[in-house]
């Protein structure tokens, strides 16, 4: 798993977290920290209830970030990363960088560093095969130092920051007396070494002239050329290779595409953006954030070397509780003490660790034991608050010797009292009346596949009977609704009285209430399915449902 460039590995539960999915999921990434030094990161896949939320709050501990799905975006892929120009930088220089470095296209930056726009071979070779006029130069607005540049001169005299932005470009290949006729005020005279025509240049208001060959210029030149503004630039090449050159000085912005641009975003789905891929013949795609920052560009290519997302699956091994998009992550190891579910398959072997214990916080302390890793009083605490809500104190008949014994330690380590928690815990998770139904009844529910048929149960752990019924009042009339929005069979709701260990069920769906008496043989009249002895989905409720559905 761990190589030189180590990637981010997330830890996450199930969806709709309960405490145990979520401590174990963050006490689990610190302890691969711990061993490792590479990136895990706890995550969750759905909103924390209220029994979480007074744990985290009680022992100081930021909620995991929500991570609503897992699939390949373009931010796992390896992106062609280009240092880009600006707006202002001749064709010549872009043409430069994109032979250096191979590329057929770079970006250009305004100068706040936003995209601004994409030079590509196409545009450049653009500039050279078709026919402009003469005033293309100003008409670009291009700077004097990036005429010089690009000529392989320098400014003898003159500002090179200011833009040639008015008149064409003219050979001074005349006498002075032709020349009079065809040079305006403004323009951008190539010449020689002759000084009458130097002289005249001048005279007629050129805004600058590019003497050829390095000719030596006068200081009569130079002083006459001060006084008029006109900007000299000397340059070694000969007057034909300047007039074929000089073209690229132009700005990259003036022959940029910067319209109707195909851009993505580093959070987009590699499987989203396929389709508009493949509807463009562009090799490269730009990748633009939110503030208009060039992250890289994206080909076709590339998307054959998309790395998935690392995921470790804790509290769960079923797909149908798992984090939206499992099938396109790669899932590296998975932590649990459920019943081995369905749907989830990985490319190659990965570390799956299953205990018959009461909680997957009670293998977290294990392996923290394991690996010699300090267990510090935060997450000791976090640990021993997970033991004890699965197991309802110890009473579930999920809980295990190891289990208590487990809570037991880590509650010295924490400096808690076990049963102060547990009340505090227990008081802050059953406080459900100013939520409306569907948050009450979504909000410890796990799907399942069983036999062909698509169940789900839901879960409400409750020191009060006085409080289960008003809770049961304000659910029973939407549990048809949340059988038909989660698309399932059948629908269970369990209302769970720690004290009492107690359970009501609620049902609907399909032979709902003929699954379960014949689950746990009771008489087809009876009226309230009020099941003693029994608080735990895990091990009472769905074995008692597998079997009945098997049958």
């Amino acid at each position: 798993m761990e190589n030189k460039k180590a990637r981010k590995v997330y830890v996450v539960g199930h969806k709709n977290p309960d405490t145990d999915s979520i401590c174990s999921a963050m006490a689990y990434a610190n302890l691969k920290r711990q061993i490792t030094g590479n990136s895990y990161v706890a995550k969750r896949a759905g909103q924390i209830n209220e029994e979480t939320q007074y744990v985290l709050k009680r022992f100081g501990v930021a909620a995991p970030g929500l991570l609503e799905n897992v699939r390949t975006q373009v931010k796992d892929i390896e992106l062609n990363k280009i240092a880009g120009v600006g707006s202002g930088v001749s064709l010549r220089r872009a043409w430069e960088l994109m032979k250096e470095n191979k590329n057929k296209s770079i970006p250009v930056f305004a100068a706040g560093g936003e995209l601004e726009g994409l030079i590509t071979v196409g545009d450049i070779a653009k500039s050279y095969m078709d026919v402009y006029g003469r005033n293309l130069l100003s008409e670009a607005k291009t700077q004097y130092k990036s005429i010089a540049e690009t000529l392989d001169g320098e400014i003898k005299t003159g500002d090179g920051e200011i833009c040639f932005e008015r008149g064409k470009v003219g050979i001074g290949a005349s006498s002075p007396e032709l020349m009079e006729d065809f040079i305006e005020p403004g323009d951008l005279i190539i010449l020689g070494n002759r000084y009458e025509v130097q002289f005249c240049a001048i005279e007629m208001d050129a805004s600058c002239i590019v003497v050829c060959q390095g000719a030596t210029i006068s200081k009569t030149i130079m002083k006459l050329a001060k006084e008029k503004g006109c900007v000299i630039i000397s340059t070694p090449h000969d007057t034909f290779t300047v007039a074929r050159l000089i073209n690229q000085s132009i700005p990259v912005k003036h022959f940029m595409t910067r319209e109707n641009l195909v851009m993505f975003q580093p959070g987009d789905y590699i499987e989203d953006i396929k389709d508009a891929m493949a509807k463009k013949r562009y090799r490269d795609f730009p990748i633009v954030d939110k503030r208009g920052k060039f992250w890289g560009f994206i080909s076709r290519r590339r998307l054959m070397d998309a790395k998935k997302k690392q995921v470790i699956l804790v509290d769960h091994n079923e797909k149908t509780q798992a984090v939206d998009g499992i099938d396109e992550a790669s899932i590296l190891e998975i932590i649990d003490h459920h019943r081995l579910g369905s749907g989830i398959e990985t490319v190659g072997p990965v570390y799956f660790r299953n205990q018959p214990v009461g909680c997957t916080a009670t293998i977290v302390y294990q392996m923290y034991l394991e690996n010699d890793v300090e267990i510090s009083s935060t997450i000791a605490a976090l640990l021993c608050a997970a033991i004890t809500s699965d197991t309802l104190m110890f009473r579930s008949p999920t809980c295990t010797p190891i289990d208590e014994r487990a809570a037991r330690e880590l509650a010295k380590i924490a400096d808690i009292n076990i049963e102060e928690l547990a009340s505090s815990m227990f008081r802050a998770g059953s406080n459900l009346m100013k939520k409306n139904p569907k948050d009450i009844c979504l909000q410890d529910f796990k799907k399942f596949e069983v036999s062909g048929v698509d169940l789900g149960v839901s879960q409400i752990n409750c020191m009060s009977k006085e409080e289960l019924e008003e809770i049961k009042k304000k659910v029973q009339p939407y549990l048809q609704t949340a059988l038909l929005e989660k698309g399932l069979d059948v629908m269970y709701m369990m209302l769970t009285n720690i004290i009492e260990e107690t359970t009501e069920l609620l049902c609907v769906g399909t032979n709902a209430r003929g699954i379960i008496t014949e689950a746990f043989d009771l008489p087809d009249a009876v009226g309230d399915i009020v099941l003693k002895g029994v608080v735990s989905r895990k091990k009472q409720l769905i074995p008692a449902i597998v079997v009945s559905l098997q049958s």
